[in-house]
């Protein structure tokens, strides 16, 4: 797609005219894919922007994880109708999918649709989102000025119109740091050469880690996910920090699980931890990271007291947060613990609920002060990691419904999965365990 055309094309329409401008969505993930086949579907028009040069460029750095979910619940039903229609042959139903396979078996091929593929712009990265010719304290006429989206495309800013925007940026970008305040400090920055945030590739990466002191800080399944591959390579000294007031708390419900494969993974790190292959520290505070001649010192409290590990190479699997820097000309309601969507909070906030314990909700909840302005997907949930993708193309669902006029359908909001929710595993799928919800 021309980008100059596009924006000589939306100059001249008049200011009170936007009803014929696109809808803008900012992310080429699973969810921004499913909320442009729902705009095609129903014939509205739309800009899908994507700052990677492909689509899912967050699920690539992912790609050898295997997600929890099977195919069912990790398609868009739109999107699925849209591609069989185009003779695409749908995978086995009941089959765990990793990354890559999730990229190439269905999201390349949905964005290379007729319907979608000439309406997205690739290496683009929104820098600022605003209202045509109001900044954000302006009140008289908002709702009726257009949303301006300003890009830096091969190092020069350029402006779309937009009479919409769904923002499916997500959070995978903005990792949560290692300093148990959440702050990120010199010391760690300084040190990110010996830090991985995320589910490393193990098997492209043995020599980063084989006969190393490594510490995996984490006490969710992508810690356990990150751990069970180190095992598996032959690793070194493997030590796992976390917050857990003991380390059975991070085990889960193993034989008892209604997924069977995550409480598989349960009881293998379980097992890992009885025979002294893996070594807890918890609940462990950090507090300060240092540069070492001889590696990286750890310090913080453990119980309580003052304490000191020194490893070579550190993976953190602390989650991740929203970036808002790009939306400060945009009026937001954002819950200020969680920083999702504000409405929202309640239903998702990690200390209420789990995956699978998460309200299916749509356009009502997500429905921010800035009109036609939605956050949707995992950054919809903020510092919340019980995402599920399948409550993406949902909320998507009803937002574009309403988007289009179809206020019935954008209120009749349905979500089915399994009662213990989806997420995402790091081994293969006749020893499938748990990573985290929503594939990450």
């Amino acid at each position: 797609m021309n980008f100059n055309i596009i924006e000589k094309s939306l100059c001249c329409i008049p200011n009170n005219d936007i009803d014929h401008l696109p809808v803008a969505i900012i992310g080429a993930g699973p969810i921004g894919l499913a909320a442009a086949a729902h705009l095609a579907d129903r014939g509205e028009p739309f800009i899908l922007v994507e700052s990677g040069e492909k689509v899912g460029s967050n699920i690539r750095h992912w790609d050898h994880v295997r997600l929890f979910s099977p195919w069912q619940y990790n398609i868009d039903k739109i999107a699925s109708k849209l591609l069989e229609h185009n003779n695409w042959i749908a995978p086995p139903a009941e089959e765990l999918p990793n990354g890559k396979e999730l990229v190439e078996l269905y999201l390349e091929p949905l964005s290379e649709l007729p319907q979608i593929q000439p309406h997205i712009l690739f290496n683009s990265i929104v820098t600022a989102v605003s209202k045509k010719g109001l900044d954000k304290m302006k009140t008289d006429k908002r709702e009726n000025a257009s949303f301006v989206i300003y890009l830096e495309q091969d190092g020069t800013t350029s402006r779309i119109e937009a009479k919409a925007v769904i923002d499916a940026s997500g959070t995978w970008s903005h990792p949560n740091p290692i300093n148990t305040d959440n702050v990120w400090t010199l010391e760690e920055k300084v040190l990110q050469e010996h830090i991985y945030y995320g589910i490393p590739n193990i098997a492209t990466n043995r020599d980063k880690y084989s006969d190393k002191r490594v510490a995996v800080i984490g006490g969710g399944h992508s810690a356990i996910n990150t751990i069970l591959e180190l095992t598996e390579s032959g690793s070194q000294e493997l030590y796992w920090i976390m917050r857990k007031k003991k380390v059975e708390d991070a085990y889960g419900g193993e034989e008892k699980d209604a997924l069977e494969a995550r409480g598989e993974l349960g009881s293998r790190i379980h097992q890992l931890v009885d025979n002294g292959t893996v070594k807890p520290i918890t609940p462990f505070y950090i507090q300060q990271l240092k540069d070492a001649p001889t590696g990286i010192q750890i310090i913080g409290q453990l119980n309580g007291k003052p304490f000191e590990l020194e490893v070579d190479e550190i993976i953190a699997n602390t989650g991740s947060r929203p970036d808002f820097s790009f939306l400060r000309e945009v009026r937001l309601s954002v819950d200020a613990g969680t920083e999702s969507v504000e409405a929202l909070s309640t239903l998702i906030d990690p200390n209420l609920h789990s995956c699978g314990t998460v309200r299916p909700h749509g356009e009502e909840i997500l429905r921010q002060p800035e009109k036609n302005f939605y956050i949707v997907g995992m950054k919809s949930y903020g510092r919340a990691p019980t995402f599920l993708m399948a409550t993406g193309y949902e909320q998507v669902r009803s937002v574009v419904a309403y988007l289009s006029g179809d206020l019935t359908a954008s209120k009749a909001v349905e979500l089915d999965l399994p009662e213990t929710g989806v997420c995402s595993t790091n081994i293969k799928a006749s020893q499938a365990g748990l990573s985290c919800c929503g594939g990450c």
